[in-house]
This record gives structure tokens, sequence and C-alpha cells, in this order.
């Protein structure tokens, strides 16, 4: 199954431009788009990650933006690393007015044999750090006036998916998060947001996961045909980054070609 996005007109957001924006785990995958795009819109983009090659093998291909793309090398489960890395940011790219959450791993796992520090772990890359980077960064878009933080949700625990018990715990617990914060944050005018993917057929994805099964499970499931595609999640992220999407908080905005 192929599906090209070439030719395809997307929006440009005047209020994206020098607008500061943090990403975590933005070296690769649907995180490397968001960096690609904000920095395409002429955002000042600074992004976390522990792969170092490519971070930087990604920075080399984004040569002639506007703001060249900062790389901070953190592990989100590390909270002392990620407050530090926060710091860091803020002092090359400014005030941070948008935080997308986005670090994760959905490593399959079995639920029978889970351990406690496995628990553990799966909790602190898959939801933690989106509470504490987000507690991070409200003082800046206070600052501000206003900002948004978008963090990545996603279907797999909607559809029931087995396999990795422990990953649709924690994004499930992503819904709650933004509920638990959006009247409290949107005194502020700071929005707050889940980003919710369905199946992005990220080279990792591809690599370990979709086979034939797969490919025909996508044709009866997506209501759109093809596959959803990194950029896919970019663009709406974009909007809900800029201020076309000042009125839009505690929501789930899903981007899985019609599959729940």
């Amino acid at each position: 199954m192929t599906d090209s996005l070439a030719g395809t007109l997307t929006a440009r957001y005047p209020s994206l431009a020098d607008r500061a924006a943090l990403i975590t785990g933005g070296a690769t995958g649907i995180g490397a788009s968001f960096v690609e795009q904000f920095a395409r819109q002429g955002a000042r983009v600074a992004f976390f990650d522990i792969d170092d090659a490519g971070a930087h093998a990604l920075i080399a291909g984004l040569a002639g933006m506007a703001h060249a793309p900062v790389y901070q090398r953190c592990d989100v489960t590390d909270l002392d690393a990620l407050q530090s890395a926060i710091a860091a940011a803020r002092a090359q790219i400014g005030p941070i007015g948008v935080l997308i959450n986005n670090a994760a791993n959905d490593a399959r796992h079995d639920f029978g044999e889970t351990t406690a520090a496995e628990f553990e772990r799966n909790i602190a890359v898959n939801l933690r750090h989106q509470y504490f980077a987000t507690q991070a960064v409200i003082e800046d878009m206070r600052t501000l006036g206003g900002g948004s933080v978008i963090c990545l949700g996603s279907t797999g625990w909607m559809i029931k998916n087995a396999g990795y018990p422990m990953y649709a715990m924690a994004k499930s617990a992503i819904r709650g998060l933004v509920n638990g914060l959006a009247r409290e944050l949107g005194h502020d005018r700071i929005r707050i947001n889940a980003l919710v993917p369905g199946w992005v057929i990220t080279e990792k994805q591809r690599r370990l996961w979709l086979d034939e099964e797969g490919e025909a499970q996508i044709r009866r499931s997506q209501c759109l045909p093809g596959h959803l595609q990194t950029e896919d999640l970019a663009r709406m992220a974009l909007f809900l980054a800029a201020d076309d999407s000042r009125m839009c908080t505690g929501q789930d905005f899903i981007v899985d070609g019609g599959w729940v």
C-alpha cells in the first residue's frame, strides 16, 4: 500500500513565526515530523531525545530554516535531567509558548510477566514526564499571556489492542491529565489538548509490526484509504499550537483515518 502526500496543499500559520516550541522525543518518527513542520513555519524549536545520530541527521536536513532547531540530549524519565534540559532550551529559544509532550515507547510486553520495576519505567516514559514537563513551562506561558500544551495519546487503548497493557494504561491516562488541567490552566489562556494518533506507519512500525495482516486490518478498519503518516499528526499539531485554535482546550483530537 502506498500513499503519497506530494502535492497536498497545507496551511501557513503566521502566529507560529518566532514562537518557541519545545518537543520531547523529537529525533525520529512522529516527533521528527513535529520538529520539521514547526521549523518550516518559522518557529524557534528545541527538542529532546536520546538518539544523538537521529537528532543530528534531522538538524542537517533542516539547514536553511529561519531558526535552526536546537537539540538537547535528555532522558525524559530522569526528572532532574528533564528540568535542566527545559531550562537550557528556554535559555536558547526563549520562554516556551508551545509544549508537545511526545516522547513515548510502545514496546510490547506480557501482562503476566510484568515486574514492578518495569511498571515504573513504563509509566515514566509514557506518562510521568508529560505531567512534569507541563508543570515546568506554565510560568513561561503565563508570562507570554497564554500558550498551548499538546499531549500525545493513542487510540491503541480505545480499540482494545493486546500486547501492551502498561502502554495502553498510560496513554488512557493522558485523557485524564488533559481534562484535569484544562480549567486550571484555562484561566491563564493556556490551552491543553490531547493529540491522539491511530496507527501511524513510521519506519519503526514498518520494520517491526506492519505485515500483510496489518495491511489488511488497515483496509478493513480505516474509513480513509492509505497509510496514516507522521505529517498528518504534525499538521494537526500546528493547528493546536497556532492562534487559530484559541478556543480549543480539554479535547481529544483523533487523527486515525476514521478507525475509532
